[in-house]
């Protein structure tokens, strides 16, 4: 098939208006693409906003919730030994400090008599491990899990929701 041959440009639009001015029906199709290229920015920037603005939102809401009020409850210091290395002669202790965090003073009450049984289990525990349980990776963080799932056994149908460490020396 044969290509049409292209149209001259009529020569009443060449003489009119500025030199090199661009026939009306390019003009066109370039306003259109201008205009629909503006719309785009224009809708991607307020969808933008809206999806910052639900964020924000989002970010006070979470905040409000974790200003619930939240309790602390010290552990009496802990000096316990530990397991010895084989062929170690020389005892190995630690000397350790926790804070128990609750969701409430409420919780906190109802932990406070069982404070013995926390206190043994922890003694239990730690008096089974080596100084080398500590000094492996996540070794400290190991044991804050494990303390964590012991003691909310101890004080069960109470729940701890963490285990802080305040001092934790390895003599």
């Amino acid at each position: 098939m044969a290509k049409k041959p292209k149209k001259a440009p009529a020569p009443e639009a060449e003489g009119e208006g500025e030199e090199g001015a661009v026939p009306a029906g390019k003009s066109r199709k370039k306003a259109i693409i201008i205009g629909a290229a503006i719309l785009l920015l224009a809708a991607g920037g307020g969808g933008g906003f809206m999806v910052m603005r639900s964020r924000a939102a989002h970010a006070e809401k979470s905040a409000a919730e974790q200003k619930l009020p939240v309790a602390f409850m010290d552990v009496r210091e802990m000096t316990m030994n530990l397991m010895p290395e084989p062929g170690q002669t020389q005892p190995r202790f630690v000397r350790l400090k926790v804070a128990l965090e609750v969701r409430d003073a409420k919780v906190a009450s109802e932990i406070q008599p069982l404070m013995p049984r926390v206190e043994d289990t922890f003694q239990v525990f730690v008096r089974d491990l080596r100084v080398g349980d500590f000094e492996a990776a996540g070794g400290t963080y190991r044991l804050r899990e494990e303390l964590l799932r012991r003691v909310n056994v101890a004080v069960y149908p109470a729940k701890v929701d963490a285990v802080l460490f305040k001092d934790f020396i390895i003599q």
